[in-house]
């Protein structure tokens, strides 16, 4: 595998026209159930945790060529979406192993910011992933 910089060294997407990249952010009658960290087309994407890759999914049902990105830690599903993955399910990653190239959003986001979608899952229900990068990212000295 490739060795890349850290996944926390990615900044947060910014709100823009397409809408805000926070947890929590209104997506119409939803809210977002993850973090959008910035990034151009092509970026090497790096495991958010050390795990194993357990799934390649499609996002979407209607764009079979949007990929995302599970690796399982703990008991907790970290996927990260718009990626073109360089892993196969059953990989063992550890945080400094690229995952994948950022895939673009361009068709989909319509002059929106390019960027990965990062959420956490445990027990079924979704889980604010910001206070795991900004706990991450501060003990390495990125903010």
């Amino acid at each position: 595998m490739i060795i890349s910089a850290s996944f926390y060294a990615l900044p947060l997407r910014r709100c823009d026209d397409q809408g805000c990249g926070h947890y929590g952010a209104s997506r119409g009658a939803r809210l977002h159930n993850g973090l959008d960290l910035a990034c151009n087309p092509g970026t090497a994407i790096c495991s958010p945790v050390n795990g194993t890759v357990t799934k390649i999914g499609h996002p979407y049902a209607s764009d079979l060529s949007i990929l995302y990105v599970q690796v399982t830690a703990q008991g907790y599903d970290y996927r990260v979406f718009y990626v073109e993955p360089v892993v196969e399910v059953g990989d063992h990653v550890t945080i400094h192993d690229v995952i994948g190239a950022s895939q673009s959003l361009e068709s989909m986001t319509r002059g929106g910011t390019q960027h990965v979608h990062f959420e956490i899952k445990g027990g079924g229900q979704y889980i604010d992933p910001t206070p795991v990068y900004q706990t991450i990212r501060s003990t390495r000295g990125m903010l």
